[in-house]
C-alpha cells in the first residue's frame, strides 16, 4: 500500500524529504551557499540548516551570514542547534567501537558523545542563548556526527526540543503542543557523502542510491548535505540527480514539520506497520542501557563518513 493511502480510516504519512545542510558556520559559509545553489537549481525546497554557534571554537562572527539565515527563516526554511562547538573535548573513554567512532571515524568531532548530562545541559544551554540573542528559536538539535551518549539522551529529554537525528533514526521528543511524546521514532537512514577521499567520493554516491531504493516506500528519507560536498562536482551533479528522482514523488519538508507530522493526532494514532514509526522504550528518566537497542549505542553514526 502506497504510504500516502489510508488503512483502518486513518491517514497514512505522504512520503517526505527532509534536505538538511549541516555544520553551517562562518568558516564554512562559502561551501554552504554552494550546496543551496546547487540546490535551488534543482527546486525551491524548504530547508533545514544546521547551525553550530561556535564552530571548533573560532571567533568568525558573520552578520552577512545571520542576514542570510533570517531571509532563509523567512522563506521557509528552518534553523536546528547543531551542538555548540563541533568538536569533542572529552578524554578517550569506552570501549574499542566507542574509541574508534570519536577518534577515527568522525575525527574528534562528536561532540556530545561522551558529555555528563551536566555538561550537555549547560551546552545546550548555551546553544539555546546564542540562538536567542538573534530572535531564533529552534525546535530540532541534530548532534554533532549523529552522536549522542547517556548523559546527553538524559539532557535532550529533559529540554524543550521537538526531535532530533540519530544517524538511522529520526527521533520525536515533543509534540506541537510540548507534550513528551514515548520515544517514537522513525528508521531513516540518512543519506550522506564521505567526501574526505577519493574512496570515499567513489563509493558514497553508490551507497546513497542504494538507501534511497531501499527506501522508495517509507515516509521518510532524509538527504544530509555537509560543506566539503560543494567543492567536488561530480558530488554535486549527484545530488541534484537524487533530487530530482526524490522530488517526483515525494514533499520536501523541514526537520520540524516533519516532526509535527510525525507527532499529529491522526499519524500518532495509526497502526505503526502503516507509518513505519517504531517505538523505542526507555524511560525517560533512565540512562540507556549499553545492553539495549538503546539510541545512544544503537542508532549513533558519523557525521563524515570517512571524509
Amino acid at each position: 500500500m502506497s504510504p500516502s493511502k489510508l488503512e483502518h480510516g486513518v491517514p497514512a504519512l505522504k512520503p517526505m524529504l527532509c534536505v538538511s545542510i549541516h555544520d553551517v558556520a562562518p568558516a564554512t559559509w562559502p561551501d554552504c551557499l554552494r550546496l543551496v545553489e546547487a540546490i535551488r537549481a534543482v527546486a525551491d525546497i524548504p530547508l533545514t540548516w544546521l547551525v553550530v554557534p561556535h564552530y571548533h571554537f573560532r571567533p568568525e562572527q558573520s552578520p552577512a551570514m545571520e542576514a542570510c539565515l533570517n531571509a532563509a527563516l523567512e522563506r521557509g526554511d528552518e534553523l536546528a542547534l547543531h551542538g555548540y562547538s563541533h568538536l569533542d573535548t572529552e578524554a578517550a573513554s569506552g570501549g574499542l567501537r566507542a574509541r574508534f567512532l570519536r577518534n577515527v571515524y568522525t575525527r574528534r568531532e562528536g561532540e556530545f558523545a561522551a558529555l555528563s548530562e551536566e555538561e550537555a545541559r549547560r551546552r545546550l544551554a548555551l546553544g539555546l542563548e546564542w540562538f536567542a540573542a538573534r530572535g531564533w528559536t529552534p525546535s530540532g538539535f541534530v548532534p554533532p556526527a549523529w552522536l549522542l551518549g547517556e548523559g546527553a539522551w538524559r539532557a535532550l529529554r529533559a529540554d524543550r526540543f521537538a526531535y532530533t537525528t540519530t544517524f538511522s533514526h529520526f527521533h520525536c521528543l515533543r509534540d506541537a503542543e510540548g507534550r513528551p511524546v514515548a520515544g517514537h521514532a522513525v528508521l531513516s537512514p540518512s543519506m550522506v557523502y564521505a567526501a574526505r577521499n577519493r574512496s570515499g567520493r567513489f563509493l558514497s554516491p553508490r551507497v546513497a542510491d542504494a538507501t534511497a531504493a531501499m527506501f522508495a516506500n517509507a515516509p521518510l528519507v532524509r538527504f544530509s548535505l555537509h560543506p566539503p560536498d560543494a567543492r567536488y562536482p561530480e558530488l554535486v551533479r549527484h545530488t541534484q540527480r537524487v533530487l530530482e528522482r526524490l522530488l517526483a514523488r515525494r514533499e520536501a519538508v523541514t526537520k520540524e514539520e516533519c516532526a509535527r507530522r510525525l507527532t499529529s493526532p491522526a499519524i500518532a494514532g495509526a497502526d505503526t506497520a502503516t507509518t513505519t514509526v517504531t517505538s523505542i522504550h526507555h524511560a525517560s528518566s533512565q540512562a540507556p542501557s549499553h545492553r539495549s537497542n538503546s539510541p545512544a549505542t544503537t542508532d549513533s553514526a558519523a557525521d563524515h563518513p570517512a571524509r
